[in-house]
């Protein structure tokens, strides 16, 4: 991600607006669950639908963090196996900056 701004709170409803790999991509807040830790967002992009969830877990001094993101749209029916390979490299790619991230931070 080279950009990011959110419009209002981090709550359901808000838009955050955020640049990756060349696209612009506008995106809502779906669900914010804080007793789960957990927050749901997506929209369109380029002809694909995106729904992403985080979920964060307390484990002793760290935070386990899992996500989940599916992609829908023509793009996707037309290339589905080298899509879900860019999906799956993507999502790696988020959690490794996010650790490093925090890493950097904690330091």
């Amino acid at each position: 991600m080279t950009e990011a701004r959110l419009d209002g709170p981090i709550a359901p409803g808000s838009t955050f607006h955020w640049a990756t790999a060349g696209l612009t991509i506008d995106s809502t807040i779906y669900a914010v669950d804080a007793e789960r830790h957990r927050i749901l967002w997506g929209g369109p992009a380029h002809g694909i639908t995106g729904v992403h969830e985080w979920t964060f877990t307390e484990d002793g001094d760290r935070v386990v963090v899992r996500t989940r993101e599916s992609w829908a749209g023509a793009p996707i029916d037309a290339d589905r196996d080298n899509l879900a390979a860019a999906l799956d490299d993507s999502l790696a790619s988020w959690l490794d900056a996010l650790k490093k991230a925090a890493e950097a931070e904690a330091q």
